[in-house]
This record gives C-alpha cells, sequence and structure tokens, in this order.
C-alpha cells in the first residue's frame, strides 16, 4: 500500500514539474513574441501614397473604395481626374473631391511610425512660407481681439486647449434661404482641422434650436455643396485658393438631389 502510494506520489510530482516546464516554455515563447520587433519597411506598403510613394501627409480617403494618399497628392490628380490613382474606379462623375474625406487615425498612425515625420513637415511647411516672405500661419500669434480674459481657477475649461494650437481660418457663414434665420456672429475662427459636420451642428443649434437636426442643413463654398466630412483646411485650399479671407460659406436647407 505504502509503495502505490509512493509511486502515485512520484508521478504527480513529475507531471507537476513537467506542467511547470511547459508553462515556462510558453511564457518565454509569448515574451519573446510580444518583445520581437517589426521592421518599418515591412509596413510601408501601407503608410505610404501610391502618387509620391513617400510617407502619408494629411492622409485622405476615397470614400468609394477606401484607398488612401496624401491630400496635396490626390486633389491635384482629381483636378483632371475623376477616377482612383489606385484602382480607377470612378469616384463621382463630375464632383470627386466631395467624396474624399481626411484620415486623421491613419495620420497619427503614421506619425507614431515614422520618427520625426511630423517635425520635419512642420520644419518644411515653416521652410516654404519663409522663402515667399509669408509669416507660416502656425506661427500667427492670435489677433488682440481673439485673447479672451483670464478665467477663474475652478473653471474646468481653463487649461483646455480646443485646437488653438492648430493653423486657424476665418470664416464668414452667410444664410442664402429666407426659411431660416440669420446667425447674429456669421465671423467664427477655428481649426483648420474643423470639418463642415462641425459647421452644420453649430448652424443647426443656433438657427433650429437643435445639434441633432444638423442633417436638416446644407453648406456650400461658391455655390457648391461641401461634404461633411472635408475640413476647412480642403476647402480653402481646393475653393478658396486665391481669394481674401475671410473663408465665405452660405448655409441654406437641405435639398434632396
Amino acid at each position: 500500500m505504502y509503495s502505490v502510494e509512493r509511486n502515485t506520489c512520484c508521478v504527480l510530482t513529475v507531471m507537476w514539474l513537467s506542467l511547470q516546464c511547459i508553462l515556462k516554455i510558453v511564457y518565454n515563447c509569448m515574451k519573446l513574441i510580444m518583445e520581437r520587433r517589426i521592421k518599418l519597411k515591412t509596413l510601408n506598403s501601407h503608410i505610404t501614397c501610391k502618387i509620391c510613394r513617400g510617407y502619408f501627409i494629411d492622409a485622405t480617403t476615397v470614400t468609394e473604395c477606401l484607398h488612401t494618399f496624401c491630400k496635396s497628392c490626390l486633389v491635384k490628380h482629381l483636378e483632371e481626374n475623376n477616377t482612383c490613382p489606385t484602382c480607377t474606379i470612378v469616384i463621382h462623375q463630375s464632383h470627386p473631391l466631395q467624396y474624399i474625406s481626411f484620415d486623421r487615425t491613419m495620420q497619427d498612425i503614421v506619425y507614431k511610425l515614422v520618427p520625426d515625420l511630423q517635425k520635419n513637415e512642420t520644419n518644411r511647411e515653416r521652410e516654404f512660407y519663409r522663402l515667399r516672405g509669408l509669416p507660416c500661419p502656425k506661427d500667427i500669434p492670435p489677433n488682440p481681439g481673439d485673447i479672451v480674459e483670464d478665467k477663474p481657477a475652478s473653471d474646468v475649461h481653463a487649461e483646455s486647449d480646443y485646437h488653438r494650437q492648430d493653423e486657424q481660418v476665418n470664416v464668414c457663414l452667410e444664410c442664402i434661404s429666407s426659411n431660416l434665420k440669420t446667425l447674429k456672429r456669421r465671423f467664427i475662427r477655428c481649426s483648420a482641422q474643423t470639418t463642415i459636420l462641425h459647421l452644420k451642428k453649430l448652424v443647426a443649434k443656433k438657427v433650429l434650436n437643435g445639434m441633432e437636426k444638423y442633417r436638416d442643413i446644407d453648406i456650400l463654398c461658391n455655390d457648391e455643396l461641401l461634404g461633411k466630412d472635408h475640413t476647412l483646411k480642403f476647402v480653402y485650399v481646393t475653393r478658396w485658393r486665391f481669394q481674401n479671407p475671410p473663408l465665405i460659406l452660405q448655409y441654406r436647407p437641405r435639398i434632396d438631389l
């Protein structure tokens, strides 16, 4: 009886040691997998523009096929074409620029993966304006009239950034319909990353008394309907490039086309 118990104990001990060994091996393998570094070049096909062959800058995606390019590359391509540069699908017969949108997530990923890309791009932008004797929009201090008085320390919004360090755009919102009220404050100054959707919600809140009614608002520039995902920077570059500020946008009740 004693011999059987002893043998059983030995077997259990061996099994326990074997299990510990297996667990240790699995742990070491998982650790190696987690610590394995991937070379950047293996990701290049996913984070580079097929037009300029460089890393994405202001990554912009075609909503029809989800192919992504640098914004400037894609806009230049669509000035003379209406198809995707990768798959040649027709984006839109007459207004392909309305069916592309800024891909903030992709751009954030690229900036995190590629060392110093964002810093170098900012330096190139500043150099571009310097050579032309123009101030870089990112370095222009706010107008004295835009400075807000110091708020009490108890104000929870006092330390918030609200994209104040972004490039700023001056906008004038004009009503072109007798069925809607005119905004009391037509002139606003906001981040260049603000989208048309943000403006639609602003107008809906001020004019229709409900932000959720933004779908009932159309916003146009030069009588051309703007897509909700367009940023103000994109609109300024593509529709207001050679005109003086502010960027003039019109709003009206939604018209189903």
